[in-house]
């Protein structure tokens, strides 16, 4: 059999994959802080004994796509949206943190903070737990502060310090959850006062639908066109066979 069939199934494995990581994206076009995964072909040239004329190719995703996303605002006392560059931190049920740019909070009914899938909000001493019946404000340097039900606004007090982080980007990576989390060998990121918020507002998703869509398109014809080279090589073996037969 030509080893162009081989090479061409794996081209269309590939573009598969790469399908399945823009319809991912595609499905988060309206979620809120969302990060667009980026995604890249690769060539492997195939070595061996032969001349090397052929390459496989690879789908890669070398990372998430940091560019903020639009802003709106929604005058929601517990909407906030990362100024700029920054995180906001959270934990997860093992203890460690993990990063988001979702920033539509709510108080859950044992009143603690969390994001809208249920992530505990981190402040200066661990998720911050909000009195019952109270009135939530959260300023643009991160201070929570709670009014209890027909209190005087001079009564608000301050419950905690959102913890938010600024690390390089590229010491980020994202988890299937689609939270961010440190790389393995990089430390948790310490608070960086120079982050701050913009209140009353949520940032959307960073992905660009018409994009998505004309990727997901230009990935449709790059799989037939695979199909088709495999097509194109067992028609050649078919000949191939007719001719040793006559002989």
């Amino acid at each position: 059999m030509d080893r162009m069939i081989y090479i061409a199934m794996g081209g269309a494995s590939q573009t598969l994959d790469q399908q399945a990581s823009i319809a991912s994206n595609m499905a988060n076009v309206s979620t809120p802080g969302f990060r667009a995964q980026l995604n890249n072909f690769r060539s492997v040239p195939v070595v061996g004994s032969e001349s090397p004329t052929r390459a496989f190719v690879v789908a890669s995703t070398p990372g998430a796509d940091m560019r903020n996303g639009p802003t709106t605002a929604t005058g929601r006392s517990l909407d906030i949206a990362v100024n700029g560059d920054g995180w906001l931190a959270v934990q997860m049920p093992d203890g460690t943190e993990a990063y988001t740019r979702t920033g539509n909070l709510q108080v859950t009914a044992d009143g603690q903070l969390t994001t809208m899938d249920l992530h505990p909000v981190i402040g200066e001493a661990g998720p911050i737990a909000i009195p019952p019946g109270s009135a939530v404000t959260i300023t643009k340097d991160g201070l929570v502060s709670a009014l209890g039900a027909g209190a005087a606004l001079t009564d608000a007090a301050t419950i905690g310090h959102l913890k938010l982080v600024n690390p390089p980007s590229a010491d980020l990576v994202r988890g299937d959850d689609g939270l961010f989390r440190m790389r393995p060998d990089v430390a948790t990121p310490a608070a960086d006062p120079s982050v701050t918020l913009l209140t009353g507002t949520v940032e959307g998703s960073n992905v660009n639908p018409i994009e998505s869509m004309v990727s997901m398109i230009t990935n449709a014809r790059r799989y037939e066109m695979q199909m088709k080279t495999i097509s194109t090589a067992e028609s050649n073996e078919q000949q191939a066979n007719q001719l040793l037969t006559m002989t």
